[in-house]
């Protein structure tokens, strides 16, 4: 009898048939039971070197091990666990439009650092419910009342740019959308908000960059990294508890449009409401989401626009109308080509998931690499061409090109996201005149769950007169 193994997540490996041994062995037999696994093949290197090379650099590694093995293939994550990759959009729409019962939020997600009560912790009606309270703020006339303060916000962090010098625009950038998500989250300014601008960037980096380590059992005090992390989340808590209470207060309460107000006054189909440790936590997880990944995108759009003097000429011609939609198709394609965030995970919970000819078990992660679906020649010819023109006219495939993930956990933000970059970019283009640039384009830096440009996304600008 040949000994069988079971690993620390309960798999009994010895069960498991791998694309590499099925092919082998010949095709599968016609009458299969759905519940026999079926992996897509491995790669033959040990399990903790797979682990480390993910860890130092993922989009190289998901890169060279998708021109090997193709665009579905089984990993073993320090993070995930047994993990299997997906770089085909057929396969991306399965996934994120499967029963959220069958597969929910990747296991471990951003919120072991955003807090249990953050939408990242939530899964099936819970996760839908707390949806339905966050989206109205996020979509349609809603966005609208925000775009007055995108443009006071660019143009407050504008005054003090160099003129004819080369600069980083990562960082104010930063500035700008914390600022902004700042404002429509709590509707003013003043001494709180200053405090949140003063805790919410050290912690935003930090936390980016160890939610993709493991969790350690305890935190090893105040001089370790998860220490630092406590510490910041507690001195939010205090600032986050004082804001709810000025709020609460107003005899305006019923007639203020931000964010907290909204989120205050909304209750669940139940008549409940969230609770304020879960508003603390929602709130956390805007003002992360929603300001670090914004700006490295629009870090990104300078430094491409300005490496590109036909794009550059047509933005600002454009600039100077009311359309957009060479800029939107312009926002489109950086993402496409400088992918921010380039995975997006479920977990299955159905005793075996399939997807496509692979039969997935309880207690494997699945992750679609972003990055390498936005670059499949068969959805984007030529994918390391720079070229807005590309989305003019047509928009792309919903499952080639996800930059705020898909299906039911799509990020809610997107479009106030979208709205904020559009407004951003139209008034730089209005007010300033970007010099073009014929330095090599600016390498890719791994900030954590994010990707920025390496130099800052440096650029001259010149004030138009």
């Amino acid at each position: 009898m040949s000994e069988t193994t079971i690993d620390e997540t309960g798999i009994d490996e010895s069960t498991i048939d791998t694309g590499a041994d099925a092919r082998r062995a010949g095709p599968a037999e016609p009458d299969r039971s759905p519940a026999q696994v079926r992996l897509p093949p491995a790669p033959r290197i040990p399990r903790a070197l797979q682990a480390l090379a993910f860890s130092a650099s993922r989009k190289r590694t998901i890169g060279q091990l998708v021109r090997r093995y193709g665009e579905v293939f089984t990993m073993r994550l320090s993070v995930f666990g047994h993990t299997v990759i997906v770089a085909d959009p057929a396969l991306a729409k399965q996934l994120f439009m499967a029963n959220t019962d069958d597969v929910g939020n990747i296991q471990p997600n951003l919120s072991r650092v955003l807090g249990s009560g953050s939408v990242f912790a939530l899964d099936g009606a819970d996760h839908r419910s707390r949806r339905r309270l966050l989206t109205p703020p996020f979509h349609g006339k809603s966005i609208k009342n925000y775009e007055t303060i995108f443009e006071e916000e660019t143009l407050r962090e504008a005054a003090g740019w160099p003129e004819g010098e080369a600069f980083e625009t990562l960082e104010p950038m930063m500035r700008i959308t914390l600022n902004a998500i700042l404002r429509s989250v709590f509707g003013a300014d003043g001494a709180h908000l200053d405090d949140l601008r003063r805790i919410i960037p050290p912690w935003v980096t930090l936390g980016s960059r160890l939610a993709v380590l493991p969790t350690p059992h305890r935190t090893y005090g105040r001089f370790s990294p998860w220490g630092r992390l406590a510490a910041y989340r507690r001195q939010y808590d205090e600032v986050i508890g004082r804001l709810i209470d000025a709020v609460q207060a107003d005899p305006n309460l019923d007639n203020r449009d931000d964010v907290l107000a909204l989120l205050l006054r909304s209750t669940y189909e139940d008549g409940s409401s969230m609770s304020r440790q879960d508003i603390g936590d929602e709130l956390l997880t805007l003002l992360a989401a929603g300001h670090e990944t914004t700006a490295a995108t629009l870090g990104w759009a300078f430094e491409r626009i300005s490496r590109h003097p036909e794009v550059l000429a047509s933005l600002a011609a454009e600039a100077d109308t009311d359309g957009n939609e060479y800029r939107q198709a312009t926002i489109l394609e950086v993402q496409r080509v400088r992918t921010v965030i380039d995975f997006a995970g479920r977990h299955v919970y159905a005793p075996t998931f399939e997807l496509g000819e692979w039969v997935i078990p309880q207690g494997y992660s699945i992750v679609v690499a972003i990055n390498q679906l936005h670059r499949r020649s068969q959805d984007f010819p030529d994918p390391d061409r720079f070229d807005p023109q590309r989305f003019i006219g047509q928009r792309p495939n919903t499952f080639a090109h996800i930059p705020f993930g898909g299906g039911t956990r799509r990020c809610v933000g997107a479009a106030f996201a979208n709205v904020e970059m559009d407004v951003v970019v139209r008034t730089v283009l209005r007010h300033f005149v970007i010099d073009t640039a014929t330095a090599p384009g600016e390498k890719v830096h791994p900030r954590g769950v994010a990707y920025t440009p390496r130099d800052g996304g440096r650029v001259v600008m010149r004030r138009r007169r």
